[in-house]
């Protein structure tokens, strides 16, 4: 029997950065490869390479840190077939499993029980064109949708995006994060205050603790 093998970037132990999870103790499993290329990517070391890892030996080690809360990221995690079957796995084991995807490929493979955190891509990225929109037939309360803004055009086309496909009524995690330099934090927030939307604003904890240090 062939062991079914993931290319793996790396794998830590930390704080959850983002998301509504935001300051939770979290597993990282980081998976190397990623169909896009936004302009703003922060972890393009993950486009490729990576080590192959077992499912098995990767679940055992997600239940051994004892976080309790595993991500699967990237890159890309979709792009691997044996990603739902992971995802399954770590959840057969008792751990809450993240999903963080980029929104261009079929959440819809994924295993019941997990959070799918769905990037949507913003004309400034230069990868809107690669949205998936029909995942948004697919959100549950679970799940959440991410909006990586780095203009006031980009989040008007966000807002516009969440009013089209009635968003707020599929999930309530709903969630605008500025890019780096390029939109000021108290800009974003009177934004999301005057935008008369059931959304939130996060900011990328792990960087305000740790800078662009990989691994954390």
């Amino acid at each position: 029997m062939m062991t079914t093998l993931l290319p793996v970037i790396e794998t830590f132990s930390s704080i959850q950065g983002e998301s509504t999870h935001a300051g939770k103790r979290c597993f990282f499993i980081r998976l190397a490869g990623c169909n896009l290329r936004c302009n703003y990517c922060d972890t393009t070391y993950a486009w490729a390479g990576g080590a192959m890892r077992s499912l098995e030996e990767l679940t055992r080690e997600a239940v051994a840190s004892g976080m309790g809360t595993v991500e699967l990221t990237g890159g890309e995690p979709l792009l691997h077939d044996a990603v739902p079957q992971l995802a399954q796995m770590l959840l057969d084991a008792g751990l809450e499993v993240l999903i963080e995807t980029n929104g261009s490929l079929d959440i819809g493979v994924l295993p019941e029980g997990c959070c799918r955190i769905v990037d949507c891509k913003l004309p400034d990225s230069g990868m809107a064109e690669r949205n998936l929109f029909a995942n948004y037939e697919l959100l549950t309360p679970r799940d959440e949708v991410k909006f990586v803004v780095s203009s006031r055009a980009d989040f008007d086309w966000a807002i516009a995006v969440i009013d089209r496909y009635e968003l707020a009524a599929k999930t309530p995690h709903l969630i605008f994060s500025p890019v780096w330099g390029r939109v000021g934090f108290t800009e974003l927030a009177d934004w999301v205050v005057r935008s008369q939307r059931p959304v939130r604003m996060q900011l990328q904890l792990h960087k305000m603790i740790w800078g662009d240090k990989k691994g954390v």
